[in-house]
């Protein structure tokens, strides 16, 4: 990964009463390599002008002066002239969190899907904005607002639409392929268990312990931009395990929107693992377990099961992580304490997806001794959990659980090799 390096001042402006949201800005800056080399915040009302008070912004020009800052990041959504003002000011590049949070994805993106994705958004951000840029760099180019003042405003915003519409089209084929392939996984009857959650909670190192597959980890924000898919078991109930992008705070709607196709994948799956890092302070613990919720009925949750996985319990200790777990009871569905890194309470946590994945069947099949058939018992084996098997002289007798979907067209190919269905029971 290319890291951008680089100094940079962190400001923050919020509202009386409003939590701060700073440390996640030095975080998502640290990811990429900047080094934070000083910060402001203040508590007021947006100024038009320069987002912080006309007073502050002279304190920040001073700061960047003084630190050798190469960039401003504010935690706030800038518009165009605040941006532009305020480059104005400091004589550096100011950029919002927005921006900052596309410069990390892109540091992340590995394959062609996420890399449209980002881009998609990044015009999309521009395309609000650029009749405005071209304007305001007409008057004068600062740091961010070079090159701009060359273009007409009309032409400049056309050129930026007719692109955001080319990676529309691209991507509606990879939707399209997404639900191909969606539509033979439905077909064979296994169900999909989605891992979701803030970012850097630890989904990666879940979506190993329990698939066995390894998956790679940072301890950086927005690892997984691509979505990862591996066979695991839930106490005895085999479904497909798919990991996605992580969420933040403030994470524009226009990101989501952009990553549609990905969290499609989220959005059909049978039910979904929320992971929070239960480590932090309770507060934030809550703040993040209600921005995961509220994102994920925003992108169609709404009657999926949800079991909350309460990770990172083995830093505060498993009786601490069972105290943060019914204190958080009230909006987490489902909390069950876990440690992915350190396989703590994973049989739990499997047992509890189990019991909350509905239709299943136990069913009972007899079985001629054939080579066709003991191909199909291997196959019944990859998807589902055989709990006997018995051999006799000319036939082999299973009892096997599965979905009720995969039973039905088990059973028609048990009767096409000679066997039958001996009894079926719901659980």
């Amino acid at each position: 990964m290319n890291r951008l390096g680089g100094r940079v001042v962190l400001v923050e402006r919020r509202l009386h009463g409003e939590k701060s949201l700073l440390h996640e800005l030095e975080s998502l800056a640290q990811t990429i390599g900047y080094t934070v080399a000083g910060k402001i915040e203040q508590v007021r009302r947006a100024d038009p002008k320069f987002q912080i008070g006309a007073g502050k912004a002279e304190e920040l020009a001073r700061l960047v002066k003084e630190v050798g800052a190469e960039k401003v990041i504010f935690e706030n959504d800038l518009k165009p002239v605040q941006a532009y003002n305020l480059a104005k000011e400091t004589g550096v590049e100011v950029l919002d969190k927005f921006q900052l949070i596309l410069e990390v994805f892109s540091q992340h993106a590995s394959t062609k899907e996420a890399k449209l994705q980002i881009e998609l958004a990044r015009l999309r951000y521009e395309l609000a904005r650029a009749k405005e840029k071209v304007r305001l760099a007409k008057l004068g180019e600062q740091p961010g607002f070079h090159g701009l003042g060359k273009y007409e405003a009309d032409v400049y915003y056309e050129a930026i639409r007719r692109r955001v519409s080319k990676i529309q089209e691209e991507l509606e084929k990879v939707r399209r392929s997404r639900r191909l392939k969606r539509l033979r996984r439905r077909s064979i009857g296994i169900p999909t268990v989605s891992l979701s959650g803030y970012t850097a909670a630890g989904k990666s190192t879940l979506f190993s312990a329990l698939s066995g597959v390894e998956a790679k980890v940072t301890g950086s924000l927005f690892t997984t931009l691509s979505t990862k898919i591996a066979l695991a078991d839930f106490s005895g109930r085999r479904s497909l395990l798919v990991d996605t992008v992580g969420f933040i705070d403030g994470l524009p709607l226009t990101l989501i929107e952009a990553f549609k196709s990905t969290l499609e994948e989220t959005v059909f799956s049978d039910l979904v693992i929320l992971v929070v890092d239960c480590s932090e302070t309770l507060s934030e613990v809550r703040r993040k377990l209600s921005y995961s919720l509220s994102t994920l009925h925003e992108i169609g949750i709404v009657s999926t099961p949800i079991i909350t996985a309460l990770n990172k319990a083995d830093l505060i200790g498993e009786d601490k992580a069972e105290k943060v777990a019914e204190k958080v009871s009230d909006i987490a569905p489902n909390p069950v304490p876990i440690s992915a890194l350190y396989r703590i309470n994973l049989e739990t946590l499997r047992k509890t997806v189990a019991d909350n994945l509905k239709d299943y069947v136990k069913a009972s099949f007899e079985l001629p001794l054939t080579s066709e058939a003991l191909s199909l018992i291997s196959s019944i084996r990859r998807f589902s959990t055989v709990r006997s098997q018995t051999f006799h002289e000319k036939a082999v007798l299973l009892e096997v659980e599965s979905t009720d979907y995969f039973m039905d067209k088990l059973k028609g190919r048990v009767e096409k090799l000679g066997g039958r269905m001996l009894e079926a029971v719901k659980i």
